[in-house]
Parts: C-alpha cells; structure tokens; sequence
C-alpha cells in the first residue's frame, strides 16, 4: 500500500499492522474492507498557497482468485485560513481513532498512567487553542466552550483510558484481554471503533411487547453508560460490536425471563452456559429479531451472547459495570469530574 500526498504536506507516521518498507510503502500481509489505518501529516510550508490537498492511497494485492489487482482511492481536502473554520469542521472519529493507535503503540515501551496523562494533556491543549480564538472578544469568562464538531471528543477519551488496552495498571486486567483490545484498536475502521471504547447500551424490555413488524433496531432507544440508567426492573442489551451481553434486573418478571431465554432460572444457575435461541413465544421472536436487526448493520462480525444477572459477581463487573464509562470505577475519574478537570485545565 502507498500513500501519496500533495505539494504542501507529508506524512510523517503511520500506525495500524503493517511493516513500514520506504518512507510511504507499507507491506501489508493480507487485509479486507473491515480494517482501517491511520497516518499523521505535517506541513512542508509555513503558507499554504494551493486552496486544495490531495491525498491517495494505491493498493497492489492479490484477490482471492489469484488475481492482481491495484484499487486506488483519492481524497481531496479544502485548506482553510481560518482556525476556528478548521475547528468546525473536525472529525472527532478521525481525531479519536489516531489518538487511540498513538496510546496503544506507547503502551508498548511507557507507564501506562503516562499514556492516559498524554490523552489528557492533547485534549486539553487542543481545547486551550479554541478558547483562545474566543476568550477576548467573547468576553466567554469561566464557561467551558468547545465546537459543535467535537462535543463528544472529552468522552471518547476518557473512554480510551477506560477501555481494557490501558485502564487501570498492568496487573489490572489480564495479560491476554489487554493484548487483544489493543490490538482491536490499532486496526479497527472508525465507526467500529467508537463502538468498541464506548458500546451501545439499550433497554430492550419495553420495546418486546410491541407488534412484530414495528421490532427493530430503529426502536432501540441508546442510553448513556452509567449505572443510573439501569433500571431493577428492566432487560438491557450491551453491544460492543463483538459481544451483545443481556443484562437482567433483579425486579424483572420471571414469566420474561423464562420466555426469552427458554429455561426457568431456578433450574439454571450457571447464566455463563446458557445459549440463546429462539423460543416458540411472542417476546423470544421479537428479541431475536432485535440482535439480526443489530448484526445486520454490520455484517463483518457475529456478536455472540452472554447473559449476566443483577448482582451476579464477579461477572457483572467485568462484563458490564466495567463498561460504563461514565461512572466512577476503582482509581478512575467519572465523566462529571473528568470534564471539570479539563475545564480547570483549560483556563490554566
């Protein structure tokens, strides 16, 4: 795979799985649509003159047929003289997919408390420079401000220091477990990876009763991920695009319960062997129409089941409680306290 760019800037690092050859040869040993990479540029020029930059990318390979192919792909980009413009038009997904590969990589060889400081400290900086395009003629005094374009960029950030590839310290999680989700992370397209660092949480329960043809994925409500939103008496569905866990409040009606998963729960108290299927009944058919609904919006991995039971330990807490993000959790900042600390840190 080469990359090329035009008059004005260069790509001074990329990151993903691939072996760097020359200064914009990557050698890839296979890859498919489901795998993304990600470069930083710099500019050559103090001035840009050209209103325009162009960007391609040229990929020589051999299908599964046995034939060589070569797919191009050519981007172009407006250059901008103003930078509150550019500012408006980020893209959090971009920002945080480089900022992620970029913490994985320096896992590998610093303290993993360093890393999630260097997160901190790139937001704030990058947060520092908007307020400062504002704080004299606005006269904006104690307020945090941000553009509309990143408004969910503290959050994914936090969601990155949150996630198994560098919470906690080394002992914290599990050798493996940390392994696989940097590795997720070095390599996953961008929508896929907003998905992973910060999953989709759904109440399922009262969307079961409705008519059949008005089940679907549409119907889903997403709800932010914080303890708050789980209600006792309710049926939730966790999707991180690898695993769709089904959480059970301790108040849910056994008669649900039953019809969803085919066994009665007395009978079955080991939830971490249960295969869901679907059941001869009306709430069953509907569930299982809601997890295709979900796989079918993206057909490049099948989510398998887990289900876990309020109050079940220690699985509720490293499957569920440890996902939510905005939560306070063992040495870690909730998502409150973490954007008073970015506001302080960006008036400093």
């Amino acid at each position: 795979m080469r990359i090329r760019c035009g008059k004005g800037v260069r790509f001074t690092t990329y990151h993903g799985h691939f072996m760097l050859r020359s200064t914009d040869l990557l050698a890839l040993p296979a890859v498919d649509s489901d795998k993304a990479f990600a470069m930083q540029l710099s500019l050559e020029e103090t001035l840009m003159t050209t209103q325009t930059v162009y960007f391609q990318v040229a990929l020589l390979y051999t299908s599964s047929s046995g034939e060589r192919r070569i797919r191009v792909h050519t981007a172009a980009a407006p250059v901008v003289t103003d930078l509150s413009e550019m500012y408006r038009q980020a893209d959090t997904g971009a920002i945080v997919s480089l900022l992620g590969r970029i913490a994985i990589e320096n896992s590998l060889s610093d303290k993993l408390d360093s890393v999630r400081q260097q997160l901190q400290l790139k937001l704030v900086k990058s947060l520092k420079e908007y307020r400062n395009l504002y704080v004299v003629q606005h006269r904006i005094g104690g307020r945090l401000i941000f553009p509309e374009s990143l408004r969910f960029l503290p959050l994914y950030i936090l969601a990155i220091c949150k996630s198994l590839a560098l919470r906690g310290g080394y002992a914290d999680v599990s050798l493996d477990e940390r392994c696989a989700a940097g590795f997720c992370m070095m390599i996953l397209p961008v929508k896929r990876l907003l998905n992973f660092i910060y999953p989709s949480l759904y109440r399922v329960d009262e969307v079961l009763t409705m008519e059949p043809n008005k089940v679907d994925d549409v119907s889903l409500k997403r709800l932010p991920l914080t303890f708050q939103c789980l209600d006792t008496g309710g049926l939730y569905l966790l999707d991180d695009g690898f695993t769709f866990l089904v959480w059970l409040g301790r108040m849910l009606p056994p008669e649900l319960v039953n019809n969803i998963l085919g066994v009665s729960l007395a009978n079955f108290p080991d939830l971490s062997k249960i295969v869901l299927r679907e059941c001869d009944n009306e709430l069953s058919r509907n569930f299982m129409k809601i997890l295709r609904s979900l796989r079918e919006k993206d057909p490049s991995y099948h989510q398998l089941c887990r289900v876990v039971r309020q109050g079940e330990q220690p699985r509720e807490g490293y499957l569920l409680l440890s996902n939510l993000v905005e939560d306070q959790m063992a040495g870690t900042s909730s998502y409150v306290d973490w954007i008073q600390q970015i506001h302080r840190q960006t008036q400093s």
